[in-house]
């Protein structure tokens, strides 16, 4: 077990996990949500005195002592899984996932995973990353959304991007197909709560999300409570006569879960596919010939992937910016739909 030092500076926050990260030498790679969880478990002293309270006041000039205990083994095992490696170096790699592949493992997922797929691949690379010995998964997407995930392979790249995320300097980017047309000449979109419209055709989604009360497995839009979220987008293409699906980008401000199919849900649009958001949305079968109706109303999931992904590369300084097309499914998708 490793022991970290140092003491608090001048003016330091009221809390205490928001004073030790702040004060916390860059070396040790600590962020506040690992500081919070070592808090808890007993392994912060101030002054000699073990404190577990993460909103303990503290004052300039005490002694901080932080014990590191070893990484946890985790149980996950390494499975060769063919990835998608978009780009990889000594602190990061980028992978194009694929829809139907679960990010982490879960009761329902315990195999199959990109952590299973990421353990083979980086073997002895791993490190300690937020106390388990485990890929830095830093972000998800949902199971049944493809594209871009940055994976830190070390405590500095994984605290280095954890915290753009958070500061929400991130840049992502999503392309998605949606039921209707909810573009700025919608005059229904404006008496929508939470939606303001800006320069370029531009629609923005300002809202708080939070877990269902009755449906764990979805997101609800509130406006008190909950997490703030924030979601821009713009139609590119316009589908049928009349028409009725729309090819829209969509880039996140915050990255909540199913913020964007939550988001457009809220708005009237959800998106085609989306048997949890959009179960009752249905498609006129006038407005498009047979063979595409079918392909529409039969897409196996939320048609949504993630095609741009930009951020700071965490050792070098270097801006990085990465983008993947849209899989084949959406692909054909679109084909048939023009």
């Amino acid at each position: 077990m490793s022991i970290v030092s140092f003491p608090i500076l001048i003016s330091p926050p009221s809390r205490l996990d928001k004073a030790l990260s702040r004060d916390a030498p860059a070396q040790a790679d600590l962020s506040r949500t690992r500081l919070a969880r070592l808090i808890t478990e007993g392994y912060v002293e101030i002054d000699g005195i073990v404190v577990k309270n993460p909103t303990f006041t503290v004052s300039e000039g005490q002694s901080v002592k932080v014990l590191l205990p070893p990484p946890e083994p985790i149980e996950t095992l390494p499975q060769k899984i063919k990835l998608d490696i978009i780009y990889e170096d000594d602190d990061l790699l980028v992978v194009n996932k694929n829809a139907g592949m679960v990010v982490h493992p879960a009761p329902g997922s315990p195999k199959d995973t990109l952590v299973n797929a990421l353990l083979f691949h980086c073997q002895n690379s791993l490190s300690g990353i937020g106390g388990e010995k485990r890929p830095g998964i830093v972000h998800r997407i949902d199971k049944d959304t493809s594209g871009l995930l940055v994976v830190a392979k070390n405590d500095k790249s994984h605290h280095g991007l954890a915290k753009q995320f958070e500061q929400h300097s991130v840049e992502r980017v999503y392309h998605a197909f949606c039921h209707g047309v909810p573009d700025v000449a919608s005059p229904r979109l404006k008496g929508v709560k939470g939606v303001s419209f800006e320069v370029g055709s531009v629609v923005k989604i300002s809202t708080h999300l939070a877990r269902h009360k009755h449906d764990r497995q979805r997101q609800t839009v509130l406006f008190e409570g909950g997490r703030h979220a924030v979601t821009r987008f713009k139609v590119l293409e316009k589908f049928g006569k009349p028409q009725v699906v729309s090819l829209i980008e969509c880039w996140l401000e915050t990255g909540r879960t199913h913020q964007i199919r939550a988001h457009m849900a809220h708005l009237g649009h959800s998106l085609i596919g989306d048997a949890t958001y959009g179960r009752r949305k249905k498609i006129s079968h006038k407005a498009l010939n047979e063979k595409v109706f079918i392909s529409v109303n039969k897409f196996n999931r939320q048609a949504l992937h993630a095609s741009l992904l930009g951020f700071i590369h965490p050792s070098t300084g270097k801006h990085m910016k990465f983008s993947v097309a849209m899989p084949l499914d959406m692909q054909n998708l679109a084909t048939g739909l023009k």
